[in-house]
């Protein structure tokens, strides 16, 4: 399914923008990349746009869980991959706005998956699946109220969180028209395969009408044959 590389695009920029936000090390290629220290913020755009590192220990958009979700929002979003992967090839002949939106929420899944996953074997400060999440985009709109906390800022996201709200933006622009492209669970070829059906009798049983009118026509036919040969003989 090419519609998999839009996934793929999305995966590649999130990671690649995350470990340029963190830093990395490369031993064996003697390479370090320091990116920024915790917190360090880079105004882009004023204080309407900065980039601001911080690490996010649960779900998008900065909200925190407790270690226990943690993990089962860590397994869950493993499943829900395989969910996504699994409808998208069932949708692989309808519409690009579909495909497109279901693979844009399937990087981002993924994206934020190798954060919690792997970042803390990775940077050394967590056991498996327990990593935290790498958010920079820091946007200045208006104050939010979310899950009990007010934000003065938008909640600092990254790569990862922007595909999956455009994605679902996209899903509910679209949503009649999804619908609409679902197969019917009456089905419509049925209905068209019942013509067909009630064909076959009819022609099946048109055979021996057909059959029995030229077996009439042949007996006439034989008859007025016949009919003049025994009038000769009479008159012989």
């Amino acid at each position: 399914m090419r519609i998999l590389y839009v996934t793929l695009f999305v995966v590649i920029l999130d990671q690649a923008t995350k470990l340029a936000v963190k830093g990395f090390n490369i031993p064996f290629l003697n390479f370090s990349h320091a990116g920024m220290y915790h917190g360090q913020r880079i105004p882009v755009i004023g204080d309407f746009f900065m980039l601001t590192f911080v690490e996010n220990p649960g779900m998008a958009f900065g909200i925190d869980l407790s270690l226990n979700v943690k993990l089962a929002v860590t397994i869950f979003s493993f499943f829900a991959v395989i969910g996504v992967v699994y409808y998208l090839y069932l949708v692989k002949k309808q519409s690009f706005s579909l495909r497109f939106a279901l693979a844009l929420i399937l990087g981002g899944a993924i994206g934020n998956l190798i954060d919690r996953t792997f970042y803390g074997v990775f940077y050394g400060y967590s056991s498996l699946f327990y990593g935290k999440v790498v958010d920079f985009f820091d946007f200045d709109f208006f104050n939010i109220d979310l899950f009990g906390r007010t934000y003065d800022r938008f909640p600092i996201f990254n790569i990862a969180d922007s595909a999956v709200t455009v994605g679902v933006a996209i899903l509910l622009l679209f949503y009649k028209k999804h619908q609409d492209e679902l197969p019917d669970s009456s089905g419509s070829k049925p209905e068209s395969a019942q013509p067909a059906a009630t064909a076959e009798p009819g022609s099946d049983a048109a055979e021996p009408q057909a059959e029995v009118k030229i077996d009439k026509d042949l007996t006439e036919e034989s008859k007025n044959v016949s009919e003049p040969d025994n009038r000769k003989e009479v008159q012989l």
